[in-house]
């Protein structure tokens, strides 16, 4: 299996609470909550120790809120490159309803300072090589600015690292500029970042091709319970989920980011790769939390998951 270091700059303190229905304005009783350790690299990396890898987590903690993230950390038996900053890590709290549906109310998390910033730096000039990949997936906390995250990139691509990015808005625009090896957006997420619409799957071809012209290795472009499409210079592929009783969506784009880095890291079969890792993100949303719980039914949603060849890659 591979080394692989995720970065989660701006992690958070899920609080999940399960409702029949949310209603605006009156009292809500819930059914159920729970908290976890989360933040999008933190998720991936969960997945990918369940998938069998050797993981190294970094990004920025708040130092007022640390235990549940060191006790994950230590549970995981991940290494710990993460930078302690003053403060709290932020809460985010997702209303759940019985129908699946989500609302994020999202906190803004502590402020990243200029030493906190070449800390890391620092740190991982010292860390990142010798692993296989880099994830680095999450919005950007308060301080940091997006430039500074392409600098980053460049920085961990000149390390010889194969770079993922999973971010959105000025984050991405900024990251697709060091051409990553592989991006994962969603399709609103794409087309904010390219002023492009992508709603069908013309749009996100073409939105595809502009950015393996610019060097980017990988697209994946996920969209929910339709699915996602998967497009490089030699192939264009879309899996389509079975249908499963959601439990939560939140995790599903970060089981699928680490699911598709677990089959290409592995140099296995284009259709293995993207088959399982949409299997592992129909997986996710059956559950509250993170990581792969049940092979049984894991094997089941893979044997589920419809392929469709697009065409013949992005020229």
């Amino acid at each position: 299996m591979a080394k692989i270091l995720t970065l989660t700059l701006n992690p958070a303190l899920d609080i999940t609470v399960s409702l029949e229905r949310l209603r605006a304005g009156t009292v809500n009783r819930a059914q159920a909550q729970h908290s976890h350790a989360a933040g999008k690299g933190l998720n991936v990396a969960q997945v990918l120790a369940d998938l069998g890898h050797e993981v190294t987590v970094g990004g920025f903690l708040g130092q007022d809120n640390l235990q549940p993230f060191e006790a994950l950390i230590a549970q995981r038996g991940f290494a710990d490159c993460f930078v302690r900053v003053p403060g709290e890590t932020r809460s985010n709290l997702k209303l759940v309803e019985a129908d699946g549906r989500v609302t994020d109310i999202n906190g803004q998390g502590p402020q990243v300072d200029e030493l906190a910033q070449e800390a890391l730096l620092q740190r991982l000039e010292q860390v990142a090589p010798g692993h296989d990949a880099v994830v680095v997936a999450g919005s950007l906390p308060r301080g940091i600015h997006p430039d500074w995250l392409r600098a980053l990139l460049d920085r961990l691509r000149a390390q010889g690292l194969k770079v993922a990015l999973d971010t959105s808005g000025e984050a991405l625009r900024a990251g697709l500029m060091a051409a990553p090896w592989l991006v994962k957006p969603n399709t609103d997420e794409l087309g904010e970042a390219l002023g492009l619409p992508v709603a069908d799957a013309a749009g996100q071809r073409r939105a595809a091709s502009q950015l393996l012209a610019n060097g980017v290795g990988h697209v994946v472009v996920s969209q929910g319970e339709h699915g996602v499409s998967w497009f490089t210079r030699a192939l264009a592929l879309h899996a389509l989920p079975p249908r499963v009783r959601i439990a939560s969506t939140v995790g599903a784009g970060d089981s699928l980011l680490a699911g598709m880095v677990h089959g290409l890291l592995l140099e296995e079969a284009p259709a293995v790769t993207l088959r399982r890792a949409t299997a592992i993100a129909a997986q996710a949303v059956t559950q509250v939390g993170f990581g792969i719980h049940d092979r049984e039914q894991l094997a089941r949603l893979e044997a589920g998951v419809q392929l469709t060849e697009q065409q013949e890659g992005c020229r």
